[in-house]
């Protein structure tokens, strides 16, 4: 769980009760729980459904590992976050909800009487079946008489908490008067085009976490992504053995190589256009080897190897791929390292910046899109959160020329960083 208003001083103090739906066998009814903690001064509600749950993503499972001292092995369970909301209001309006439809998993206030339903619960339950338009009386009335056999049956802990839940209560009326007037003057202060710009700023900072570090007070484009952020000085020393074979790469080695298509195209292209000079020969092959590697690995879903990239593969590099572009997972009994959406997206985030070192900080993001199999929307908003300005260019030698591709560039001043866009509404299948 996560509480919404603060974080925990004594966890052991909490009582939680779950609530799943009595409808198991509609689809989607069957997996909504509601969960109830109780502290000793507030009652916190969350639940697994409706506008008000946590927006993560539909790719992301949750586990929970249960360690034996005695064997030294761990359970892993499955497992939910619940957005714990702070319930401040005095008619409680979830109850009517809760007793309709959900019925008690685990029971908290009454555990001796070893039955999966509170009998006052049960109660009001009942009443409300008897007369629909008294269900709100009687969820009421089931409240108080749950409270008076707190007070009488309850223990100490439980008493406290219906005391300072009672010393707390608030009403509706007077928190959404204090919310309205304490927005109103934040508003009033700071003014709506600084808050919108404070929204958007921390939306920039969740996405900057699978971008290259950016140095927006560079003085020139070379520094903004520094290439010692994309490949440390160790690294950089390490693709020497495989930058050189493809420095000295002969014509018909590369024409075998592009019938095979064992590099992507835009380390096939950039090949023919090795610089002379041997420092900057050598130099571009091991950026172009780093890029193809990370490409190719973008390809992969499940990574069941130790060297997926194959013996040749530095062990360093091999060791940043695993560290730095995958996310772990559990699946059949193990831990594995898997590329989900967003790491895809961090790769691609740094096979551009890569590119614009290699290309003079210019670089053919579509060319760059077909070879790493994304959505051309995908890319444009990658390109974008890295504050590149995209523009179209003219097709590729060796591509179609029909297709619009989109070029990036890097320059100074960089343009203002701006939110993605909400995502577009799915078309509903029938």
């Amino acid at each position: 769980v996560r509480f919404a208003n603060g974080k925990l001083r004594r966890p052991d103090s909490l009582s939680f009760t779950v609530y799943r739906n009595r409808d198991t066998a509609h689809p989607r009814k069957r997996h909504r729980r509601i969960l109830v903690s109780e502290t000793e001064r507030l009652c916190y509600v969350g639940h697994n459904f409706g506008s008000e749950v946590m927006k993560c993503s539909s790719l992301c499972r949750y586990f929970v590992g249960v360690l034996d001292k005695n064997s030294g092995q761990m359970e892993v369970y499955n497992a939910e976050i619940f957005n714990m909301q702070p319930l401040l209001s005095g008619g409680r309006c979830w109850e009517t909800q809760l007793l309709s439809c959900f019925v008690l998993l685990i029971p908290v206030l009454f555990p001796w009487h070893g039955a999966r339903t509170v009998p006052s619960l049960v109660h009001a339950e009942r009443g409300a079946q008897r007369a629909q338009g008294g269900g709100c009386f009687n969820v009421c009335f089931c409240l108080v008489q749950m409270d008076l056999c707190i007070e009488a049956f309850g223990t100490s802990k439980q008493k406290r908490a219906l005391s300072s839940r009672r010393m707390n209560a608030v009403g509706n009326d007077i928190v959404n008067t204090a919310v309205t007037k304490a927005a109103g003057n934040v508003i009033d202060a700071k003014g709506v085009t600084a808050l919108m710009q404070d929204m958007a700023q921390d939306d920039v900072q969740n996405i900057s976490t699978f971008l290259p570090p950016c140095h927006e007070d560079a003085d020139r484009p070379e520094h903004v992504y520094k290439f010692e952020d994309i490949l440390s000085p160790a690294e950089y020393e390490a693709l020497c053995v495989p930058g050189a074979a493809l420095a000295n790469i002969t014509a018909e080695e590369m024409a075998k190589r592009a019938e095979e298509r064992s590099h992507c195209s835009f380390v096939l292209e950039e090949l023919k256009f090795l610089p002379t000079d041997e420092r900057s020969r050598d130099h571009k092959a091991r950026c172009l080897w780093f890029l193809d590697t990370l490409i190719r690995f973008s390809h992969l879903k499940l990574i069941k190897k130790k060297h997926p990239m194959g013996p040749e593969c530095p062990h360093i590099i091999s060791r940043k791929l695993m560290k730095n572009f995958t996310s772990l997972t559990y699946n059949d009994g193990s831990v594995q390292n898997l590329i989900s959406a967003s790491m895809k997206a961090k790769i691609a985030a740094y096979v551009i910046a890569l590119a614009l070192h290699i290309n003079n900080f210019q670089t053919n993001l579509t060319v760059l899109q077909n070879d790493m199999k994304l959505p051309e929307s995908r890319i444009l908003d990658i390109a974008k959160a890295l504050r590149l300005r995209v523009s179209k260019a003219k097709g590729m030698p060796g591509l179609e020329n029909d297709q619009n591709h989109k070029l990036g560039t890097l320059s100074l001043p960089l343009p203002m960083q701006k939110a993605p866009e909400g995502q577009r509404k799915r078309k509903k299948m029938n």
